[in-house]
């Protein structure tokens, strides 16, 4: 299947005039995810491909308020590879919302080339949002947290 920027703009006209919130189709060719949260003004949708599955997912930007906000901050993954929120599958997470966290604090695991990268925080505060489901493909520069800073 081959999705053009016009027939993806129609989708996502289609789907916000709809009032879905969410939109998932995969086949042995294409992935694509679209989530268009509620409540949020909208914005231009970014596009990404995920890493090994040819398709896009198609996520919003974050919320303006969130971006005016000078005590939050984002952490971003320094490169592409898969996001773990634990250090195994039968392991605790590392955080949860609400959490109290310090600088240096282990807030993640991102694999990549068979490595696995502790991202750790460096501000402390309180996560406020996890920006990536666990065991998803995230990019260089891709926000996973949001933590507002301690005063």
């Amino acid at each position: 299947m081959q999705l053009t920027l016009t027939q993806l703009e129609s989708l996502l006209r289609t789907l916000e005039a709809g009032g879905a919130s969410e939109f998932e189709y995969e086949d042995d060719k294409i992935r694509l995810k679209i989530a268009l949260p509620r409540g949020v003004v909208a914005q231009a949708p970014v596009v990404r491909t995920a890493l090994g599955v040819p398709g896009a997912v198609v996520e919003t930007k974050s919320s303006p308020a969130a971006a005016a906000d000078p005590a939050l901050v984002a952490v971003t993954s320094p490169f592409v590879g898969t996001f773990y929120r634990a250090a195994s599958p039968e392991s605790a997470n590392f955080v949860e919302i609400g959490s109290p966290v310090k600088k240096g604090q282990t807030l993640c695991i991102v694999e990549a080339m068979k490595l696995m990268n502790e991202i750790e925080c460096e501000h402390a505060g309180s996560v406020v949002e996890i920006l990536v489901e666990n065991g998803k493909s995230v990019e260089y520069g891709q926000k996973l947290f949001m933590i507002r800073k301690a005063p």
